[in-house]
């Protein structure tokens, strides 16, 4: 599985629908979402922006206002929060939701 991501250093936060997950830096935020989420990669993902299944709704910080995007065409950024996610998005990663502490920042 390792080979699904990009190379990397470190680990950066992304706050997700409001909870905190640890991931890699320089990967597209779906990859860093199937970092925490396997599911991910047994979703309806076309991975080339055609399927439109990973819509978000991102901010860079939080005074910044959300801005739309596909997460199969985007690198997650430090500190970056996702406040908006597919319909598919949220299934696969139900599980890692409830698991992840909540982002009190």
């Amino acid at each position: 599985m390792a080979d699904l991501y990009e190379p990397y250093e470190k680990l950066i936060r992304l706050v997700v629908l409001g909870r905190r997950f640890d991931v890699p830096e320089n990967n597209i935020v779906l990859r860093q979402m199937q970092f925490v989420s396997p599911d991910i990669g047994s979703g309806k993902y076309c991975w080339n922006a055609e399927c439109r299944y990973c819509e978000i709704e991102y901010q860079r910080s939080p005074t910044d206002p959300a801005t739309p995007a596909l997460a199969c065409r985007i690198k997650g950024l430090p500190g970056m929060r996702i406040v908006k996610a597919a319909a598919e998005i949220r299934y696969n990663m139900s599980e890692a939701l409830a698991r992840a502490e909540k982002d009190t920042d």
